[in-house]
Formats: structure tokens, C-alpha cells, sequence
């Protein structure tokens, strides 16, 4: 979407496969890269399951954007084994077993791809041209010595950082693997094959999300941390010092950023009255609109003869007026900051 809300572009997956929610990375050299999860039949009785069972193979795949042509296509089947799973079988054969779980795809400073699996609880870098597993950090089979504090479980969005480290937020949890959550930087030596904690970042509360979460770099060195199945964000100095905190009212974020945003909506302010006696109430809001400063309330005794009669400062997504008059007929001018009309909405009659 642009910032007036307007599709510029629907991606999809190609050769019949469904994208799936849980990754969708733009690229500089104008492709996406996307996921997707297919049931297929397996033979799982290596790994206690059914000889006629079915698992999730997951797919990734880097699509052209100018002409939607494939350029990579990577199935987890293919590279790694059920047995590298933490996950718990499914009781029934029929039910595809989600032993990968890949939740997150990035490109690294070398242009090769680094995943996320969640129920193998590790890394893998993968070859951008051939798909190949050039190494896997953490699980049963990491090719890394793991330093103090190191081993996560559950994880979710894994990324390079500019200074040659790596994020991910270590879920720990979903069945429990520790006490809480945490945001978790790391050192990555590639070539002497050793990891170190270089920061990790905590909740006060001691939040342990059960799915979803992650990190995020601020421009100023600052990192937001989305709780996941929780509904709290967090930012955090580079030190680990928590300076700020949110929580949503209800439900949960897969994944929490902090981006300046402008959005300027093709549709116009909404109002809606409500009169009680000689008292006029105006409700007003306008989905999408990021500049809304203040509301200024035009009314009158007809709906061809309205004046200002009222200001009012934005406040949350819809702001209750009181409105001195007796003309029925009303509408709302929404203003920025510096008292400019953004948009002005239908007059009504209360």
C-alpha cells in the first residue's frame, strides 16, 4: 500500500503454492521472498511416527516481482531431516506433522539467506543460488560452538545487523523451555565457528510468550522488541535499559516496528451526533489519518449555511465534541498542527 492506503502490488506464490502469513522480505534487487507450508505424505517411523504419515514441508521461495518468475525455490524437506525436530508428533497419521516451522527469512551481508526454524530451534544459511544448508546455528546439529547464554528454543526473526551481529527473539516457551522470554543479540564468528551473547533483553515482568515475536533495530541504536502472543512492545537501549513500554488492549502483534508514517486516506473525515436535551455531542474520526491535530466543528440551520462554532484537539482515534448551537446541521474540518484543512466531513443533520 502507499501512504493514501492504495494497493500498489499483490504478491503471490508461485507453482501452486499458498504464501502463508509468516514472512514476506522485499529485496534491494526487486524480489520478495516469501513462505509457504505444504502437507505431504512422509514416512515418519524413524522418528516414532506412522510409515504412511504426513509432515509440513516448508517452502521459500524468491519471486521476480517485474515478471513473477521463480528464482529460488527451497523445500525443508529436502535439506533437513524430522529427526532434527523438538516438536511433538501429532496423535493422529493424518495430521501433517509442523516439523520445521520456518518463521523468518533474511539476506545477509554476503547475499546468501539466513531462516528461522522454529521447531528445530535453529538457524540455517542457506545458498542463495543453490539452496544448499552452508551451516546450521543451534538445534541437534549446530556447526557452531555455542558460548554462555547462547542456546535459544521457539525462536522467531532471525537478522544481520549492520555491526555483523545477529537478533532473534528467543521465545523459550510453547512447551516452557525457560523462565521468559528475550530479545537475544549475538557475536557470529563464521569462520572460527563460535557464537557469544553480546546483549540480551529482558522484561521486567518476566513476559514468556508462547509464539510470534521480534526484534527490531532503530536507527538510533535502539532496539523494539514485540512480545509476540503477548500484547506488549518494548524499546531498549543498546545497554538493555527498558525506556519504554506499550501494551495493546486486546490480542497480540506477530511482529512490532517503530517507522515514521504519513497517512493521508483517499476517504473523508467521519461524524456522527448525538443531541440530549439542548446538548450537542459530535464524535469524529477519520481512519488512516496520521496529521489530524485538531477538529473544527462548522454548524448552522441549514446545511448550506455553516460557521465555525467550536474547536476541539484530536484525541485517540475518535474525539467527542461538545458543540454550542441549535442548528441541526453539522460537519467537521480536520486540521493539522499549523491549521491547515486536511479533509472535511459530510454535514449531517442530529
Amino acid at each position: 500500500m502507499d501512504t493514501q492506503y492504495s494497493e500498489l502490488r499483490r504478491i503471490n506464490a508461485a507453482n501452486g503454492y499458498q504464501a502463508d502469513l509468516h514472512e514476506l522480505v522485499l529485496t534491494t534487487r526487486g524480489t520478495a521472498l516469501v513462505t509457504a507450508y505444504q502437507p505431504v505424505a512422509a514416512d515418519l517411523s524413524a522418528v516414532g511416527g506412522s510409515a504412511k504419515g504426513m509432515l509440513f514441508d516448508c517452502v521459500i521461495q524468491e519471486i521476480e516481482l517485474s515478471t513473477s518468475r521463480v528464482l529460488l525455490e527451497w523445500h525443508s524437506r529436502d535439506h533437513v531431516s524430522p529427526a532434527e525436530s523438538y516438536a511433538a508428533l501429532p496423535t493422529a497419521s493424518t495430521t501433517a506433522y509442523d516439523y520445521f516451522h520456518v518463521n523468518s527469512i533474511d539476506v545477509g551481508p554476503d547475499g546468501n539467506l539466513l531462516i528461522s526454524a522454529r521447531n528445530t530451534w535453529a538457524l540455517y544459511k542457506l545458498h542463495r543460488q543453490t539452496g544448499a544448508v552452508t551451516w546450521r546455528l543451534g538445534g541437534k546439529r549446530s556447526d557452531f560452538h555455542l558460548g554462555t547464554g547462547v542456546s535459544f528454543s521457539w525462536q522467531h526473526d532471525a537478522r544481520w545487523r549492520p555491526d555483523g551481529s545477529l537478533t532473534l527473539f528467543d521465545d523459550a516457551a510453547s512447551p516452557k523451555e525457560a523462565s521468559q522470554s528475550r530479545g537475544l543479540q549475538l557475536t557470529v564468528d563464521e569462520s572460527a565457528k563460535t557464537v557469544a551473547v553480546k546483549q540480551q533483553f529482558t522484561h521486567p515482568g518476566g513476559l514468556l510468550a508462547t509464539s510470534q515475536g521480534n526484534m527490531q533495530l532503530l536507527d538510533d541504536g535502539h532496539l523494539l522488541v514485540g512480545w509476540g502472543s503477548l500484547p506488549n512492545f518494548s524499546e531498549f537501549t543498546a545497554a538493555g535499559e527498558m525506556i519504554f513500554d506499550g501494551k495493546l488492549a486486546t490480542n497480540q502483534s506477530y511482529r512490532a516496528f517503530r517507522f515514521p508514517w504519513t497517512g493521508k486516506p483517499t476517504t473523508t473525515p467521519t461524524v456522527v451526533g448525538r443531541r440530549t436535551g439542548t446538548d450537542l455531542q459530535l464524535f469524529a474520526s477519520w481512519n488512516g489519518a496520521t496529521d489530524v491535530a485538531r477538529w473544527e466543528v462548522h454548524a448552522g440551520a441549514s446545511a448550506a449555511a455553516l460557521a465555525p462554532v467550536t474547536t476541539a484537539a484530536q484525541s485517540g482515534f475518535e474525539t467527542t465534541i461538545s458543540v454550542p448551537t441549535s442548528g441541526p446541521f453539522v460537519a467537521a474540518h480536520a486540521l493539522d498542527s499549523a491549521g491547515s484543512m486536511l479533509g472535511i466531513s459530510p454535514t449531517i443533520k442530529v
